[in-house]
């Protein structure tokens, strides 16, 4: 999911790695007597991940409540490959890099793309998958064409998305909200005039309800690289190692591209 980290959660990553030790219970503390950050999650023998839970297919809670999805099996495979459990921690977009600053969790996979901005604050992994950005309005829309005409006009989209941000650059008016669901029913309503979203995930929606009252108008040439965001420093060096070996062994195996077929209907691990 492409994330924009605003100013007031840059401040407080940068608190967060001043400060640096957390409870003494967390598995992100920070302490030269507890070595670095992967020598404490394998003494841990527990990989804690923030993820948002409720952006399908990257993480929701299927027919029987199971928390399933792409990311959900990423970071499963990551943690078995590492050899420690996994716990995965569903919380809020706009909480999500807090957390992760705070010591709440150990990584974050949640779709995150890599922007120029982000990579001040984060160290990324490699990429994992790829996607693009689409525009969505009411079928029956007959103004909106292309992002350009988005000027003057109103779009919702996740707090603090990049989503956001691309709406603002074709100067809409953006409205911040929590899911894709809610951004895709204040089209229909005609609260909004247009949303934008991973074109993975509004083709899912548009699969998985049948709704016929949106279609998506346009599509941004640029691809968008999906990675995993560590907070930046030498604590996390051997951890970052140990997260691309694991994507490097999915990828060479098949199980990379075999978890992508599986919720998203095609193999989008290669640019």
């Amino acid at each position: 999911m492409k994330k924009l980290i605003n100013s007031t959660l840059a401040a407080v990553l940068a608190l967060s790695i001043a400060g640096c030790s957390t409870s003494s219970n967390s598995t992100t503390s920070t302490t030269s007597e507890t070595g670095d950050h992967l020598t404490r999650i394998q003494d841990a023998g527990k990989l804690i991940v923030g993820l948002e839970g409720d952006w399908q297919p990257f993480s929701f809670h299927d027919e029987s409540d199971n928390l399933v999805g792409f990311d959900v099996e990423v970071a499963q495979n990551i943690a078995e490959r590492i050899g420690v459990e996994i716990e995965i921690i569903e919380s809020p977009w706009d909480t999500l890099f807090t957390g992760m600053a705070s010591g709440q969790f150990d990584m974050v996979v949640n779709g995150v793309d890599v922007t120029e901005e982000r990579s001040k604050s984060y160290d990324f992994s490699d990429p994992y998958a790829y996607d693009h950005t689409v525009l969505v309005v009411k079928a029956d829309e007959t103004e909106i064409q292309t992002f350009e005409d988005l000027k003057d006009k109103t779009t919702a989209n996740s707090i603090g998305s990049t989503y956001m941000e691309i709406g603002e650059s074709y100067g809409a008016n953006v409205q911040g909200v929590d899911t894709l669901s809610e951004t895709m029913s204040m089209v229909i309503n005609e609260q909004v005039d247009a949303t934008i979203n991973a074109e993975t995930s509004v083709q899912d929606y548009l699969n998985t309800t049948g709704e016929t009252r949106v279609a998506v108008i346009d599509k941004l040439d640029e691809v968008t690289a999906y990675a995993i965001p560590l907070v930046k420093g030498e604590d996390n060096a051997t951890l970052l190692e140990a997260v691309n070996k694991a994507l490097a062994e999915m990828r060479s195996d098949g199980t990379l591209a075999e978890i992508s077929v599986k919720y998203f209907g095609s193999d989008l691990t290669n640019n």
